[in-house]
C-alpha cells in the first residue's frame, strides 16, 4: 500500500499519521476501525461481487467508504498494518454454530507479533473492541464483554475464542493467504446455507455501545439499552448516510441465492 493511501486509509479511521508500530497504537487503531468503518453485507444484495484482491479491499473501504464481512474488513486491516511496519499474519478459523465448529475458512483472523501474539479482528460484528493475548489463557476483560483464548485439546495447537464463556470460533494458527479464502467467500456470497444470503446488516460498533441496521430495523444499543425503529425508504437511505457514511444510489434488496 503506498504512502498517501496509507495516510488516506488512517484518516477514513480517525487516526492521524505517522503511527508507530506499538501495541498502544494497535488497539487505538482496532478500536477506531470498528466504530468507524461497518461491518455489512450490502455486496451481496447489490449485486457487487466481492472479490479477495487486497488493492480492491482497499480501495472499497478507503475510497469507497464502505464497510464489508470479516474476509473484507481483516482482508484491508490486515494490509495497513504490514503497511505500517507490523507483522501481521492471516489466520483462518471456524465459526461455532449451535455448539458444533463449522470448516475453517469459514472466517478470517490477523495475528499481529510485537513482544508477544495478539488477535486482531474487526470483521466478526459485535467482538473485543481491543486485541486479545493470544499467549493467555487468562481472562481478558474488554468493554463489550470477557474473553480468554483457550488451547484446544487435540493436539492440533488450534485455539478457541471464549466471550462470557460462549465459544466463538476456533483458530488454526498456520499462515494463510488472502487467495486460500476464495471459495468460502464465494460460498458466503452464494448459497442458500450462509447466513449472509438471506439478511442484509450494516453495523458498527460506538463509543458507549453498537448501532444497527437490518433490512428497515434499526437498533442502538446504548450502555446495555437497547431500542429499536422501524424505518421507511427515505429513511433507510438517511440512515446508511448519516450513521454509516455509505451513500447508495438505490436500496439493497435481500437477494436470491445464485
Amino acid at each position: 500500500m503506498d504512502h498517501d493511501l496509507v495516510l488516506e486509509y488512517l484518516r477514513r479511521i480517525g487516526v492521524k499519521g505517522p503511527v508507530r508500530p506499538d501495541i498502544d497504537t494497535l488497539r487505538e487503531l482496532h478500536r477506531r476501525h470498528l466504530e468507524a468503518v461497518p461491518f455489512e453485507n450490502l455486496s451481496i444484495h447489490l449485486g457487487e461481487r466481492i472479490v479477495l484482491d487486497e488493492k480492491l479491499l482497499v480501495d472499497k473501504i478507503v475510497l469507497r467508504r464502505r464497510g464489508g464481512f470479516c474476509y473484507e474488513l481483516n482482508g484491508a486491516f490486515g494490509a495497513l498494518l504490514s503497511s505500517l511496519g507490523y507483522r501481521a499474519t492471516r489466520l483462518a478459523s471456524g465459526v461455532f454454530d449451535d455448539g458444533h465448529v463449522r470448516p475453517p475458512f469459514d472466517h478470517l483472523v490477523v495475528r499481529v507479533d510485537l513482544d508477544r501474539p495478539w488477535l486482531v479482528d474487526v470483521g466478526f460484528g459485535r467482538n473485543a473492541r481491543y486485541p486479545l493475548r493470544l499467549d493467555s489463557t487468562d481472562e481478558q476483560p474488554d468493554p463489550d464483554g470477557v474473553f480468554r483464548v483457550v488451547p484446544v485439546d487435540d493436539g492440533s495447537g488450534d485455539l478457541d475464542l471464549l466471550c462470557d464463556g460462549q465459544r466463538l470460533y476456533r483458530i488454526e494458527t498456520r499462515p494463510r493467504r488472502l487467495i486460500d479464502f476464495e471459495p468460502f467467500c464465494w460460498y458466503h456470497q452464494t448459497s442458500p446455507d450462509s447466513p449472509f444470503t438471506g439478511d442484509l446488516v450494516c453495523s458498527r460498533a460506538t463509543p458507549t455501545g453498537r448501532i444497527t441496521l437490518s433490512d428497515r430495523t434499526l437498533t442502538r444499543t446504548e450502555n446495555g439499552q437497547q431500542a429499536k425503529q422501524t424505518l421507511t425508504d427515505d429513511e433507510t437511505s438517511a440512515a446508511y448516510r448519516e450513521l454509516f457514511g455509505i451513500e447508495l444510489d438505490r436500496l439493497p434488496v435481500v437477494a436470491k441465492p445464485r
